[in-house]
Formats: C-alpha cells, structure tokens, sequence
C-alpha cells in the first residue's frame, strides 16, 4: 500500500533533445506538485511547454548537469536517451547525491551490448532466438556460410534505433555485415547474428527501482519509412497504444517470463536497475520472445504513452530512483485509444534539409498534443527544423479510428517545407 508520504518532487530536470524528452517533460509538468521542469538541452518547443525550461547543457555533460541540478534545487533527474546512460552519466548524478530515473552504465549494457543482453537472456533462461557473436568481418561471414542461411545482422552496439538487417538473402546478409564492419555505426565494430523468428512486434515498457516493476500499456511501433512498412528503417515512423496483440494474460505471461526473471538476473550482477527495461518482443507461435533490450523509453512509443499516464507518474518515477517503488502511489492509465505520427524532414532517414520555418495554427487541447523532436530556435526565435524526425502528433480517444483521425487533421494544422509523414499510421488497428 502507498504511504501517503510518498514525496512528490517539484523540480525535475528531463535529460535529451528529442520528442521522447519534449513527451516527458509534458507528462511530468501534469504530475501532482511539479512546479518546474527543466530540460537538458531540450528542442525548439520546450519553451513553449508552460512550466518548462530549456537548458543549454549538452546531455553527455555530467559536471554540467550536476551543477545545474544545485543551481535550480533539482529533486529528481530523468535521463531520456541512451548514450548518455551508457557513458555513465546517472553514475556521475547519483554520486553528487542526485536522485536520478535512469539505469547506470552497468544496466546500461542491456543496449549498449546486444552481445551483453543476448547472454543476460541465456543466463536468465528468457525466451530468445539463438545467436553467434563475430568480432570480424572474417568471423561472422563464417557463421553465415556454416549456418547456409539468411540470419538477422545486428550491429552489437547503440545504433540509434538502426543497426539491424533482417537479410532476406544471403547476400544481403554477406552486405549488412561488411556495413558494421566499415564502421557505418560507430563504435568497435562487432556484431550478432540472430536466427529468424516469425510473428508480430510489439514493445513493452516497465518502470523499476532495482527490486519491483510497474508495467506500462503495450505499443507498436513502425520502423519503415515507406507505406505498407516498405523502405529503410528508421527510429519510427509513428506508434500507437495500447496494442491489442497482448491482453492482461498476454502481459503478465510478459511479466512472469520476460521481465522479472532479466530484472533477477541483474540483481545476480550486482546491478541496480532504476529506470526503463524496454523490451522489444515478437509473438511467436511458441509464445513472447525478445527481439532486445533498451534501456529508455521508446521513441515514438514514449510520446503514445505519456499522455495515457496519470498525474502520479513524477511521484512513481521519483520512487523508483530511490529504489522505494513499492511506497508509490499506483500510476493510473486512462482506458483511451492513442495514436502518435512522426512528421519528418525531406530526405528521411538518410541525408535531410534542415533551417525549414516550422508554422502552426494547431491549438492543442486535452486530446491532442505537439511534441517537438528535431526542431530549434534561431537567433529570432524562430523554431526551424534540425533533424530527421521534427514533430509528433499524438491524439487519444475512445477508439483507434477516432483518435488517428485526430492526429492526421492535426498535422494538417503544421507546416514546413519538406514535412512527410507516413498516413498508413496504425493500419492493423484502424478500420477506416
């Protein structure tokens, strides 16, 4: 039972740039008590969030961090992206005495390393399709030759949401691997290959404070750029929740199976895991199985979420950093329909223009938000656009079609030259 003691921070400092950040901070300023919330560096629509704040702080600063979260009396940080997770900068918060929504460097490696992951799973006895690690080029085309079959060709480290190439062929197989070996996503090139497991995707989110676990609705995402999930993949095109693919048994199977036995095994390494287990799952014909690990909110999944989330959600994030989960109020969840479309920039997701005005005529209500990604202010004051996906159009209501109806009309209200977006958005759960 909750204590009605549990404290509810007023000052919070959201870590990151992007639509996930401007969506949390939107939820959080909703939460009871929250006077403030800060953001770290925030976009181009932070500003405009009423209670929030932009801080020109770069997310991977922590000395910065540190010193502005005493400037401005910070009682809870919230770390949005995952590299500033993996280069340790909860670590460097928590060791200034900060109460810090985000795991450390250690849990960190559920993303960081799908190598990692992929043996946390085997050890944890979690459901996986099976695996070989290469370290070269030479090693993993071996696999692939021994194996005579396509394989999914996983870079091992953070991609950004990209990194993966489910081959239909060998040789596309053979050409995913010589593209993490040329270095094409950073980093000490080493991969995964994965057996092909078949069945629909969907992402479940739990929040933790090391020892219990609050689940939130299951989403679906769409990585294809292109209509009918066709093209290159990118971060994700749009989402929606909840998604129907896993009811309440559906979830707690999830629960039982997937997620208390990884959070186990983490305790087993002596890691401490405070903030997102986001596991990417397919639905077998033998049952859930994860496809991997993050270890943060999904994006476009976070902006479906939140707006579903109830006014406790600062309160149960704030429990969670001080490993008090089981004192928090429960976080309530509003029996609505969401749906998120991401508008992006032309040229998507490779090479994009970016400086393009962003204009509006929306007046976002109860029902329909704004969340802005790759976007900035110029020197005028003027919100351009500065990355690939600029803005995310949320809607909810009673039902999918409703509320995808709502999202696409708001999207009409916004504009820059360029803007392309998807309009096939929640196609497995819309009728019309």
């Amino acid at each position: 039972m909750a204590s009605e003691a549990s404290p509810q921070p007023a000052r919070i400092l959201v870590v990151g740039s992007g639509g996930r950040e401007n969506a949390l901070a939107w939820a959080l300023i909703r939460s009871h008590g929250v006077e403030t919330v800060w953001v770290a560096p925030g976009n181009g629509g932070t500003g405009d969030l009423a209670g929030c704040q932009p801080l020109a702080i770069p997310e991977t600063d922590a000395d910065a961090l540190v010193e502005a979260c005493r400037r401005h009396g910070i009682e809870l940080v919230v770390v949005g992206p995952e590299a500033p997770l993996a280069a340790g900068v909860a670590d460097r918060l928590r060791t200034a005495g900060l109460a810090v929504f985000g795991p450390g460097a250690d849990g960190a490696q559920l993303e960081a390393s799908k190598h990692w992951a992929k043996a946390l799973m085997q050890e944890a006895g979690v459901p996986t399709a099976g695996y070989w690690w290469a370290g070269s080029e030479e090693e993993a085309l071996a696999v692939l030759n021994r194996e005579s079959r396509p394989l999914v060709v996983k870079a091992d480290g953070l991609a950004a949401g990209k990194g993966v190439t489910v081959a239909e062929t060998m040789d596309e197989a053979r050409a995913a691997i010589g593209e993490i070996f040329a270095g094409r996503f950073g980093g000490d090139a080493s991969l995964v290959l994965e057996e092909r497991t078949e069945g629909p995707e969907v992402s479940v989110f739990a929040l933790s404070d090391g020892q219990n676990l609050v689940l939130l609705p299951p989403a679906q995402d769409h990585k294809r750029i292109g209509e009918g999930d066709t093209g290159p993949n990118t971060g994700g095109m749009g989402a929606y929740a909840p998604a129907p693919l896993l009811d309440d048994a559906g979830m707690e199977q999830v629960r039982r199976q997937v997620l208390e036995p990884t959070l186990a095994a983490l305790r087993r390494r002596g890691i401490d895991y405070r903030g997102v287990i986001y596991a990417g799952l397919m639905l077998t014909a033998d049952g859930p199985s994860v496809i991997e690990f993050n270890c943060r909110f999904g994006d476009p999944e976070c902006e479906t979420l939140m707006p579903l989330l109830g006014p406790e959600l600062a309160t149960v994030l704030l429990a969670c950093a001080r490993g008090q989960l089981a004192t928090a109020p429960p976080l309530t969840i509003a029996p609505l329909c969401s749906a998120c479309v991401i508008a992006a920039a032309e040229g998507y997701p490779a090479a994009v223009r970016r400086g393009d005005a962003i204009s509006s005529s929306l007046q976002p209500d109860g029902h329909l938000q704004l969340f802005h990604a790759g976007s900035s202010r110029d020197s005028q004051g003027v919100c351009r656009t500065s990355g690939g996906r600029v803005l995310a159009m949320v809607a909810q209501a009673d039902d999918f079609d409703t509320a995808f109806e709502r999202a696409y009309w708001g999207l009409e209200q916004v504009h820059f030259a360029g803007m392309t977006y998807r309009r096939d958005i929640g196609h497995q759960v819309r009728s019309r």
